[in-house]
């Protein structure tokens, strides 16, 4: 390993934009961190001004350093790491949206994907994008723009007007509108990128009306993205490393070998099985997708999505009033030696993989009268576990191997109790990495890799270091009785159920 040169990341997400400082042995030197408006024009729809995240990453990129204390000429690279989905057309001439960014929670396409979904567009969509066809993904919401942007979709056909996720309309504004590029797992996420020739696909261009002159160019996951303008942080620095937020964290955590999974646990959770250089067709509805691309090969992963973890410990908080800070659960859930027969299934918003039950809703399951706030809010904890098997077994069953560990991240992993009934629940070693940022991390790997920093993947994999490992202890009778129970109540709770 080189072990030269530091690495700033930038961490664009759905609430907040950050920039991590790195050094060269993957350890995080300073942050800084800026929460920017969401706006909500209507029932179901959430937008960004892409102004704000622009002007706040430039914030934050120059404060990190500040903070640091580390020279500029010190910094090698710059990875980028960013809410998914979420989409922006803007000028190509002036650089300004023509339209607030539609974000990957919006559900304003819904129809339009229900109707395409009837028409016998799904499978030869996910044949080839490995995605379901939803309102989530990109390619609907350019769409929508260009319906309801006056002039914008005759300016798009003409090649006046750009197309990206956030990766690229960062690149694009940094790099002094020099490069309009994204990389390979932000196009997997668009519905408009086949996975297998990996390349933008006609046939999909039509079936959404995305015209192709507005699109980025596809580059690797560690590649060249231009330099920044010098008056960012005073000399043009390489933009060297690109991943979508999912996507970034695997990498980050590390799991760069088929069957290595990790799982973030915020809001919502997201879990990835590496399957290796071959995709795999879920039988579940799992996605598959593009986990990085190095050196023009792709490595895909299966991905499944949890709607409701953290969101869960807010409403215990905000709904019920039983907790006044979301680290009480961890306190609560140790003071008593079960949850007494309570199943707390949190489909607030329907219930997410491998179910895809949108119409299904939240309940709890075998209240008595000596129920309490512990068992209330310690059900509450298990059901992001139960969520997580659901998950594994899925993979496990849709990839045909072992899955060794779980290697977890996100607010919620520093939940000790959690962690440790993860691993007797699943029966596997759940692994907690010293540095928690791997979202920031995995985006710093690939610029590392790209310049030099890091010379191979077995540079990424030192950089991933494990603060605690937690064994399973759970007998397997018990195991099986709780887990049972849990399918009951979701059973329950299903449409029709």
């Amino acid at each position: 390993m080189s072990r030269t040169g530091h690495i700033l990341a930038i961490d664009q997400g759905t609430t907040s934009s950050r920039a991590i400082l790195f050094d060269g042995r993957g350890t995080p030197l300073a942050e800084a961190r800026r929460e920017f408006p969401q706006h909500y024009p209507g029932d179901g729809w959430v937008e960004h001004d892409p102004a704000d995240i622009l002007r706040d990453v430039r914030a934050v990129a120059r404060e990190a350093v500040e903070t640091s204390g580390i020279p500029v000429s010190a910094i090698a690279a710059i990875g980028i790491t960013n809410q998914r989905e979420t989409t922006v057309v803007w000028d190509r001439a002036t650089g300004e949206p023509i339209h607030r960014a539609i974000v990957w929670q919006d559900r304003r396409t819904s129809a339009l994907c229900q109707d395409l979904a009837a028409a016998g567009h799904a499978e030869p969509v996910r044949a080839k994008t490995g995605l379901l066809i939803d309102a989530y993904f990109s390619a609907t919401k350019i769409a929508w723009i260009l319906d309801h942007v006056p002039g914008a979709r005759a300016r798009a056909e003409r090649g006046e007007l750009c197309f990206g996720t956030i990766d690229s309309f960062l690149i694009f504004h940094l790099t002094g509108k020099a490069v309009h590029a994204t990389d390979a797992t932000n196009a997997s996420r668009t519905l408009l990128f086949d996975i297998h020739a990996q390349e933008w696909d006609d046939e999909l261009l039509a079936l959404f009306r995305v015209p192709r002159a507005m699109l980025p160019r596809v580059l690797d996951s560690a590649d060249d993205f231009g330099a920044t303008e010098a008056e960012l942080l005073g000399r043009p620095i390489p933009i060297a490393g690109v991943a979508g937020d999912q996507q970034a964290a695997a990498f980050g955590q590390a799991c760069l070998a088929p069957g290595m999974a990790k799982s973030t646990y915020g809001t919502g959770c997201f879990a990835l099985i590496n399957t290796g250089t071959t995709p795999v067709v879920s039988k579940n509805r799992l996605l598959t997708t593009v986990a990085y691309r190095l050196d023009g090969v792709a490595s895909y992963a299966q991905e499944g999505s949890i709607f409701v973890a953290g969101a869960a410990v807010k409403w215990l908080r905000d709904g019920l009033g039983i907790i006044t800070h979301a680290s009480q659960t961890d306190d609560l859930a140790t003071r008593v030696p079960d949850s007494h027969g309570v199943y707390f299934v949190p489909a607030f918003v329907g219930l997410g993989a491998p179910h895809w039950d949108p119409n299904a809703r939240a309940a709890i399951f075998g209240m008595t009268l000596d129920v309490g706030p512990a068992h209330i809010a310690r059900a509450a904890l298990e059901a992001v576990a139960y969520q997580t098997r659901d998950l594994m077994e899925a993979m496990a069953g849709d990839w045909g191997g072992t899955i060794n560990a779980l290697r977890v991240d996100g607010g919620m992993a520093a939940n000790d109790w959690l962690c440790q009934f993860l691993s007797d629940l699943l029966a596997m070693p759940v692994e907690r990495p010293e540095v928690i940022e791997t979202t920031a991390l995995g985006a710093a790997s690939l610029a590392a890799l790209r310049v030099g920093v890091f010379d191979g993947l077995e540079s990424v994999s030192a950089a991933w270091r494990s603060q605690r490992r937690f064994e399973p202890r759970m007998e397997a009778a018990r195991r099986d009785r709780l887990y049972a129970g849990w399918r009951d109540a979701v059973a329950r709770v299903r449409t029709g159920g």
